[in-house]
């Protein structure tokens, strides 16, 4: 990680990701990478990103998995290939059946994102590609990680990490991932929201309104108007 500002307050969204567009393009704009984003906020920092950087944009479907009556607290994650992260924390104070039984259940949530999101269209090809996952914030990364284990299952060539704020303390499996490029981490940290004046609900319906617009602005050759 090589920037972190923590005076830095982002208006909303758009300006976090115009912000950490400008920070990652001297250094990746280069190489053509893959953003894809992690629904739903993430997705819309990944949008202005993509923009800076003027390369492809898409979207990597990716869920907790919540502490049975404690939906706030994730022990692990599921990505939309079914691809799992399970925390030593979960190990130890759940029961497989209990996992299990909260897998299923993320998986019908991940399938119905998959198809109102992409349309049921395939992810990206990134085999060798350089690959940056892209959140709105990055609190314990526990998300993230079923998702940085989608990326490498499809053989990217590199795996980058991004997001406007975060905290110090992570999961340790984030280190597979092979770095993090961060803006601005608080101090003290609370949660992501404290970096923003506005940080609300993205919904679905904004969600399929932002990626028409991506779609409305790619030009044929695949750069961005």
């Amino acid at each position: 990680m090589d920037r972190v500002e923590n005076e830095l307050i982002f208006r909303d969204r758009r300006h976090a990701g115009e912000e950490l567009g400008k920070y990652l393009a001297p250094i990746y704009k280069h190489l053509h990478p893959l953003v894809l984003g992690i629904p739903r906020g993430g997705v819309e920092v990944a949008y202005y990103v993509a923009k800076e950087l003027d390369t492809d944009l898409s979207l990597v479907i990716t869920k907790k998995l919540p502490f049975p009556g404690h939906k706030e607290y994730g022990f692990g994650s599921i990505a939309e290939d079914y691809s799992v992260y399970i925390s030593p924390r979960g190990e130890e104070g759940l029961s497989k059946e209990s996992i299990e039984q909260v897998i299923e259940e993320q998986k019908q949530e991940i399938n119905r994102r998959v198809s109102q999101y992409r349309q049921g269209r395939s992810l990206p090809f990134m085999e060798g590609r350089i690959v940056l996952l892209v959140d709105d914030g990055i609190a314990t990364g526990v998300t993230l990680i079923a998702a940085i284990r989608l990326c490498r299952k499809k053989r990217a060539a590199r795996i980058i990490l991004a997001a406007p704020v975060s905290g110090y303390r992570y999961d340790k499996a984030l280190d597979e991932a092979d770095a993090l490029e961060v803006l601005v981490q608080p101090e003290p940290f609370f949660s992501v929201g404290q970096a923003y004046e506005e940080f609300g609900d993205f919904t679905d319906e904004q969600l399929a309104d932002l990626l028409k617009r991506a779609e409305r602005e790619k030009k044929p050759n695949g750069n961005w108007n």
